[in-house]
């Protein structure tokens, strides 16, 4: 499929199948996220792959939605400050984007590939840290829950029009 299909085949799954995730596939998804770019080539990023039951019933109270239990597996996505760039002028750092071009990077091969994602930012971040012994220079930026969608439940994707979002020569809102 060509881009613009992929782009807007890939949705927020909330509901997935009984079925794991083929290591293949997940290195896969996992290699879209490596081979993503970042500011100045700095790779600010690491990702956790929990497939293991105790450990997914650790994650599952810290974004508590009856969905998520239905992953049969999630990627904790880490930026590392210590390593991202900073902007000269403010010292804006840009370890945040670099992840998020990562895991939509991840996502989209996710979508090529038949499988299902969701991006969680909203979840207990010091609790995730004490589970995985994480560093302060570490920050957990997102849950990715990974798996084969349930078709029973198809996602709503609603989207702003081009109009309401891009703005030609000038801003007027």
């Amino acid at each position: 499929m060509n881009f613009i299909e992929l782009a807007t085949q890939r949705s927020s799954v909330r509901n997935f199948a009984p079925m794991p995730v083929e290591k293949e596939k997940l290195l896969q998804v996992l290699e879209a996220a490596r081979i993503a770019p970042s500011a100045a080539n700095f790779q600010p990023w690491h990702f956790i792959v929990v497939t293991e039951p105790v450990l997914l019933q650790l994650i599952y109270p810290l974004y508590p939605r009856e969905w998520l239990k239905s992953a049969p597996l999630i990627i904790v996505a880490l930026g590392d400050h210590s390593r991202g760039w900073h902007r000269g002028k403010d010292d804006k750092d840009f370890t945040q984007v670099d992840l998020a071009i990562a895991i939509d990077h991840l996502t989209l091969a996710a979508t090529e590939l038949g499988l299902g994602t969701c991006w969680i930012c909203n979840f207990d971040v010091e609790k995730l840290q004490n589970i995985f012994n994480i560093p302060d220079t570490l920050e957990p930026i997102a849950l990715i829950p990974i798996g084969y969608p349930d078709l029973k439940v198809q996602p709503v994707k609603i989207r702003k029009s081009l109009e309401q979002i891009v703005h030609w020569n000038d801003f007027e809102v």
